[in-house]
């Protein structure tokens, strides 16, 4: 065994140059750490410099430390013991194995406390970790628990309008047993809860800002684009990337017999980054949100709760790290909608849709960084100061000049302000949700008067986006737009 593996400080392991007697607490909370998360190692006999200097009586430290864990940890974790020769000095490798009873507290000095690892550091559970370990040595996670809202208060409609297109079958009754929508005692569980079509979670929410410039302080103006989206979190994944889609741009240029296209950010990437936030958040951290700003030169999206494991994500290869799912049913069921892979290649995928343009001269890698409550993504604009793209005279046309193209006829955007992109989004939520709604709930639903609302439709009618089918009465509005509702499919 190479002992140099295991020199230094890191997640998975953690060094003392000695068996402190007086202060077990030193070591004890890096045993505490490794059983509460991943498991891990405890050397003894290296200095802080990285030295092997060894221990004078390794075999009674061990019989310390045993003693020790078995007096001051509760429950007491599974640990094995072994020494190590290295230059003629005596080490001892505490291995601490992930725990299945968390949390694994410290007892001594009339103190109870729990402690996680957070990079290389063993630090003190705070309140949301320590439910958290709770929770997991219940075997439960936060979307596995029962709600306090009704079942039969909510509505599916956007769920079972996604699985139909997904799948091509109907979500039935059984399905929200099945799916963990509803335990098995018929209660809505917190994963029910997100995925319905009016979600009751409000912090569920994410909010996405068009900044102008390249940050919020740049003192060219107010933001160009805002909004605020809630309900389903199957939706909301869809709204965000048509956020992000409708404060992009998208240059292309004709070759021989093809289009060639580039996006500011490639959709299937944005699509990965805005789903894994949505599975992997905290959302036991009340009062914080997902936040996607996107500036000129660069999409920014932040998710409360960094990494389940506790380590930092700037610390390990994004391409191979595996995936530790905090919210295992809602993972399973957009694994099971093909809205995202079942085991860790989030990240792996991000990067490979950036990788297809390298070649660019402008071309950034995503960046990705976590501390203990945050993970951050930075996802660079691809067309931000292009001047070889800018410059090239085959560029023809942008898409913000054209809506469509079909045959010879294309029609031209229409000058639109940042009001009707909003309500245009909000009316494509609700047709999505219930089709017969008419102009009058429409407006209760936006907040708006009667006559905006039907001056929104007239303008979306006539740019062929949305259309009424039937009578006044029985008929149902059907949206057109072929960019929003071709996502699902898209993807």
């Amino acid at each position: 065994m190479d002992i140099n593996l295991w020199i230094g400080e890191a997640t998975a392991y953690d060094k003392k140059q000695l068996l402190e007697v007086k202060r077990p607490k030193s070591w004890l909370k890096s045993v505490s750490a490794f059983a509460n998360g991943e498991g891990g190692t405890l050397v003894f006999g290296i200095s802080d410099d990285d030295q092997v200097v060894g221990l004078a009586d390794a075999e009674s430290d061990a019989e310390r430390i045993s003693e020790e864990i078995k007096t001051k940890l509760d429950p007491i974790p599974a640990v094995n013991l072994e020494f190590k020769e290295v230059e003629g000095k005596k080490l001892v490798l505490l291995h601490v194995y992930k725990g299945q009873e968390t949390p694994y507290y410290y007892i001594g000095d009339k103190q109870r406390l729990a402690f996680v690892r957070v990079g290389n550091e063993s630090v003190v559970a705070d309140r949301l970790q320590l439910k958290s370990l709770v929770m997991q040595g219940a075997g439960r996670s936060f979307d596995a628990i029962p709600s306090p809202y009704k079942f039969e208060d909510m509505a599916f409609s956007k769920l079972k309008s996604v699985h139909f297109k997904r799948l091509n079958q109907s979500f039935d009754g059984s399905d929200f047993v099945s799916w963990g929508i509803v335990d098995n005692d018929g209660k809505l569980t917190n994963a029910g809860a997100l995925l319905a079509d009016d979600s009751p979670i409000r912090h569920s929410r994410i909010f996405c800002t068009r900044w102008n410039g390249l940050d919020m302080t740049s003192g060219l103006g107010e933001a160009l684009d805002d909004a605020e989206l809630e309900g389903s979190v199957i939706g909301q994944l869809q709204d965000a990337v048509a956020f992000v889609r409708n404060n992009s741009h998208r240059r292309w240029w004709k070759e021989d017999d093809y289009r060639e296209e580039l996006p500011d950010y490639p959709e299937r990437a944005v699509t990965e980054v805005i789903c894994n936030a949505i599975i992997h958040r905290d959302y036991m951290e009340l009062g914080s949100e997902i936040h996607i700003d996107m500036y000129d030169d660069r999409m920014e999206v932040y998710s409360p709760g960094g990494m389940f494991d506790g380590r930092l994500i700037q610390q390990l290869d994004p391409m191979t790290v595996p995936s530790k799912r905090r919210n295992p049913l809602l993972a399973d069921f957009f694994h099971r909608l093909k809205l995202m892979e079942r085991r860790g290649s989030g990240m792996k995928k991000i990067i490979g849709e950036y990788k297809r343009f390298e070649n660019l001269e402008n071309y950034h890698a995503p960046e990705f960084s976590s501390n203990a409550s945050e993970f951050h993504v930075t996802m660079w604009n691809l067309n931000y100061a292009m001047d070889v793209i800018k410059d090239n005279p085959h560029v023809v046309k942008a898409p913000e000049d054209v809506i469509k193209e079909t045959g010879d006829v294309v029609k031209a955007k229409a000058n639109v302000t940042k009001e009707f992109v909003k309500a245009q989004r909000q009316i494509y939520k609700l047709i999505s949700q219930t089709p017969q709604i008419n102009a009058t709930q429409m407006s209760e639903n936006m907040g708006i008067s009667l006559r905006q609302v039907q001056r929104y439709l007239k303008q979306l009618s006539d740019l062929k986006l949305i259309v009424r089918e039937g009578g006044r009465k029985n008929g149902i509005w059907k949206i057109l737009d072929e960019e929003y509702e071709g996502f699902f499919k898209r993807i």
